[in-house]
């Protein structure tokens, strides 16, 4: 069992606030230190515990990191991290298992992970990978990213349809901002929420489907193709 990390906040620089990490880790205790150290320094940590609530979180979530289990109920993480990438899913993945053969780092890695790290471990260790892994960053979004007829301008915060300009609040445009990083993708309220808010903000609440009907009124009405879909019991899509 790792023993609970003890890693001055001083020695690593910590990632931006809304970092979301997705574990899938099935034993309880080494689920909590991880959770519970990477909380501290500023993750905001995601955890399940078998195959399938691993793969509902990862397809149904916007997450920065995977840390994958090998060994999961339900099936592997190997497994798990090929139907990632099948699927499209690039979220950069860390497997960690206590299997430290070649041929297991060789079959964790042709499985579509980034990363391998063999249990016990070193926490400072693991949020090191973690750092390297998050910089790993996909290709910046364009200064203009265009969405059917919509124009939104990430840097200058402008937002046009159909050549019209639209005026959005702080927060309209933190939500939209959110959706454009991740259009065609189901992104859930947690989500969402910790990027407009911040992770200590209710995702139950209803404060969340009051801002979207107002960014929809701006964005939608009005207009035949819709771009902000909902999936209930899933969260929200932007794309046409």
């Amino acid at each position: 069992m790792m023993p609970a990390p003890a890693v001055p906040a001083a020695t690593i620089s910590l990632l931006p606030g809304d970092m979301r990490v997705l574990l899938v880790e099935d034993d309880p205790e080494l689920a909590a230190v991880l959770e519970n150290g990477l909380s501290e320094l500023g993750f905001h940590v995601v955890a399940e515990a078998t195959y399938a609530a691993g793969t509902s979180r990862a397809v149904l979530g916007a997450f920065d990191v995977m840390i994958l289990d090998v060994m999961l109920p339900g099936g592997s993480g190997f497994e798990l991290c090929r139907s990632l990438r099948e699927r499209g899913i690039g979220t950069p993945v860390l497997m960690l298992t206590a299997r430290d053969t070649v041929d297991d780092r060789v079959q964790g890695l042709d499985s579509g992970a980034d990363d391998y790290l063999t249990k016990p471990f070193a926490f400072r260790e693991l949020v090191a990978r973690l750092h390297a892994l998050a910089r790993r960053r996909p290709t910046p979004l364009p200064e203009v990213v265009e969405i059917a007829d919509l124009e939104v301008e990430l840097r200058g915060r402008r937002v046009r349809r159909a050549g019209r300009d639209i005026e959005l609040t702080a927060k309209e445009f933190a939500l939209l901002e959110f959706l454009v990083r991740h259009r065609e993708q189901v992104v859930d309220r947690a989500a969402i929420t910790a990027h407009v808010w911040d992770e200590n903000h209710d995702p139950f609440t209803n404060v969340l489907e009051v801002l979207v009907r107002r960014l929809r009124r701006k964005i939608d009405d009005g207009f035949e193709t819709k771009l902000i879909h909902t999936l209930r019991g899933a969260g929200y899509r932007l794309g046409a």
